[in-house]
């Protein structure tokens, strides 16, 4: 099953949600703002994205700019952040199939559907 992590106030998030919602496919919506994933759930799709934590996050969120920026922090303590503060994740994030993406550009998506 294809699932989005997804922020409705986000403008490339609903991009995302429109993309899945056009391919005809099946596919569960997280708001992840509202049901935060878990420390292995987070790790799991760092890992899916291969990619390390940091760049999943948003370094131009206040919070990040504010307690974070210019700290070097190990990959645990990033995610540990990000799980404090879910809004510092980057979105969306769609997963389908063990593949994961971030979709930005939000036609990024089309290359795991």
């Amino acid at each position: 099953m294809i699932k989005i992590y997804h922020n409705p106030r986000c403008r490339k998030s609903r991009e995302g949600l429109t993309i899945l919602e056009n391919s005809g496919k099946e596919f569960e919506v997280v708001k992840y703002l509202e049901n935060l994933p878990t420390e292995k759930e987070l790790t799991n799709i760092i890992s899916l994205l291969n990619i390390s934590p940091i760049q999943l996050v948003r370094k131009s969120e206040k919070i990040w700019k504010e307690k974070y920026k210019g700290q070097e922090l190990t990959d645990i303590e990033i995610i540990k952040a990000m799980l404090e503060n879910p809004k510092l994740i980057e979105r969306p994030i769609v997963i389908s199939n063990n593949q994961a993406v971030i979709g930005r550009p939000s036609e990024t998506i089309l290359s795991i559907l």
